[in-house]
């Protein structure tokens, strides 16, 4: 009997249906671990409280790494995308701003960009969608477009990402979310990463 539930426990876990926390619960008292699995879950909603705050971030830095892709994630307590920038290039810091606005007006032609959401986070990072020596493409946005290969279903916090422009060395996207809620900015190594959180609560 036992070794039928830690088998059973081992395919839970391995295709994400039990965590490895409920899982440890579970082997230790011989039972399926819904308990365990419910406990992690609260667990992980008491510690979601976050302190970024919704105000503007910027870096002034000076990079002009090209951007290369665009992709995001769901975590427990924030949504978060995550901007690829080339790292075949000497390493300079990538300069970002972001910041809620109230509607998104492409950079260069000043049209208005049309993003679903309660609320909008313009991303504007100095990391060309192109080559600053060829001019080749290195990123395949168009502006006012989706993001390309971006699949938002099922988020919490994204509602839409669009395209904005590549204009003058940087970049501009659109982040469309359910509400002005907290966020933070985070450049890691080649990658700038942005996290919006799903609730103010603590």
């Amino acid at each position: 009997m036992r070794k039928t539930s830690l088998l059973a426990i081992a395919v839970l876990t391995s295709v994400g249906l039990l965590t490895t926390a409920s899982a440890g619960t579970a082997a230790a008292s011989g039972t399926e671990g819904s308990k365990g699995a419910t406990t992690a879950t609260a667990s992980a909603a008491a510690s979601c409280g976050v302190t970024w705050g919704s105000l503007p971030k910027a870096a002034a830095e000076t990079g002009n790494r090209p951007l290369t892709n665009v992709r995001t994630g769901r975590h427990d307590c924030y949504d978060r995308m995550v901007l690829d920038i080339r790292g075949d290039l000497p390493a300079s810091p990538t300069g970002y701003q972001v910041r809620y606005v109230s509607k998104l007006y492409q950079d260069g032609s000043g049209n208005l960009i049309k993003i679903n959401g309660g609320a909008i986070l313009e991303i504007v990072v100095t990391a060309p969608s192109y080559d600053s020596e060829t001019y080749e493409p290195t990123y395949n946005g168009r502006g006012g477009k989706p993001l390309p290969g971006v699949n938002l279903t099922g988020y919490k916090t994204f509602k839409d990402a669009r395209f904005g422009a590549s204009y003058e060395g940087t970049t501009q996207l659109g982040l469309g979310v359910r509400a002005r809620l907290p966020f933070r900015v985070l450049p890691v190594g080649d990658r700038l990463v942005i996290d919006v959180a799903h609730s103010w609560a603590s």
